[in-house]
Parts: C-alpha cells; structure tokens; sequence
C-alpha cells in the first residue's frame, strides 16, 4: 500500500510535513475504557489550557490558518479539523466518546493539539491513498450519507480512487473510508509543517504507535513525508 502527496501541495506549502503510522490487526475492545479515560484526560487538560483563549489565534491553529488561505480555503467557513475540535471544547461542549479507534486517534490529536486523520485502509482503491488536488470525476460522500458532493477544481483533497475521503485538505472527513467498530487496518496522517510543529508531528505520530502496539495490540509501521519525500509505502 501506498500514502502519496502529490508535488501540487508542497508547491503550495513547501514546509508542509506528514507523520504516518499505520496500523494492522487493531484489537481495541480490551481497551475501550482505557482509551476513553485517556481521552477524558486529554479533553480535561485542554478545557484548562484554553480558558479565555481565542482559539483563532492560538499558537497552534495559526499556521493552519495561514495554510488554508494559501490553498484559497476560507478558515473562518471551512476550520482544520484540530480548529474546530478546540474550538467545540473552549464552548465547554467536550468531546464525545465514538468509539475506540475514533477516541484513540482525537485523544492523541488533543494531546498534541494538531490535526491527525483516521482512514480504514480495507476501502483504500487499488491499495493507494493520496493527497492532491480534486479531478474531474472526484466526488465526496458527506459524513453520515446524502447527495454526493463534486469538490472544486483545484481543491486539495485526501482521495482513493476518486474517492474524496477528506475535503478542502483536514476539513472535514467523508462517510467512505470512516472508522467503525469493523475496522482493524487504518492508516493515522498526522499533518504539520517542518519549519512549525516539526517536532510536534513527530511526537504526535511516536505517540500514536507506541499507543497503538500497547493499547490496540496491532501490528505498526511508521512514516515521515515531506517535500523531498512524497510516498510512504507500508
């Protein structure tokens, strides 16, 4: 299998970065309530860190804030993944359990307060998972059904196969590709820039292994992409 990021992004973000691990044979019932507490932990210590924080303006957020007006992406309309999950916390909303391998992958997120995504690598198309900008013929499944949606020209996406699995970069994921009670092969893209969070996207992705060989008892191999490195092959 292959996770690929086509030379369009790092042209656009040339410090762009990715830590990948990839996870087989994840066994995470044993540890569901482990997984929970720590994502409770995680959810606590954010929800203390935050107070009377502008999440727009936090340390963290600002670079993919930035990103996201370098891609022609609105971040007030369209914010990164680990934007809007603080953002849902510093609102005291907290963040709801949804299952094991979806609380281990936001649990790790929230540590490090950087986007991770979560992909079941069994719908992967032709074994290959990319990151590029959308085709003509692309098309995305929103979250929980309805009418698919054509992504715009240009658009970078994470996609399988025309398969959009996440719009507009780490927006928002797609109802192909989720992560359910059935998956045990997924693939965790941790997403940074090398000359920001360098050190971060590195921890965070050496987090998520050591985690994932204690707490999911699953077979693990690790990735780095960056500009001068485009594929991951696992």
């Amino acid at each position: 299998m292959q996770f690929v990021i086509a030379p369009e992004v790092f042209a656009a973000l040339p410090s762009a970065c990715f830590g990948v691990v990839a996870v087989k044979g994840a066994k995470p019932g044993p540890a569901a309530e482990e997984i929970r507490r720590r994502l409770a932990e995680a959810v606590e210590s954010c929800t203390a860190a935050l107070e009377g924080v502008a999440i727009k303006q936090a340390p963290e957020i600002v670079p993919y804030r930035e990103a996201f007006r370098a891609l022609g992406i609105n971040p007030n309309k369209y914010p990164c993944s680990i934007e809007a999950l603080l953002t849902r916390i510093a609102k005291g909303k907290g963040m709801p359990s949804i299952n094991p391998l979806v609380d281990f992958g936001n649990a790790v997120s929230l540590r490090h307060r950087i986007p991770i995504g979560a992909h079941d690598m069994a719908t992967f198309r032709d074994g290959v998972l990319e990151v590029r900008p959308a085709r003509d013929g692309d098309r995305f499944i929103p979250f929980g059904g309805g009418e698919a949606e054509i992504p715009d020209p240009g658009e970078i996406v994470y996609v399988s196969g025309g398969e959009v699995r996440t719009r507009r970069w780490t927006w928002r994921q797609s109802e192909i590709g989720k992560i359910t009670g059935a998956t045990d092969s997924l693939l965790f893209p941790v997403d940074g820039f090398a000359d920001v969070n360098r050190a971060q996207t590195l921890a965070a992705r050496d987090e998520l292994a050591a985690w994932a060989e204690e707490l999911l008892a699953a077979e693990v191999t690790v990735g780095w992409i960056d500009a001068g490195n485009r594929v991951f092959e696992f």
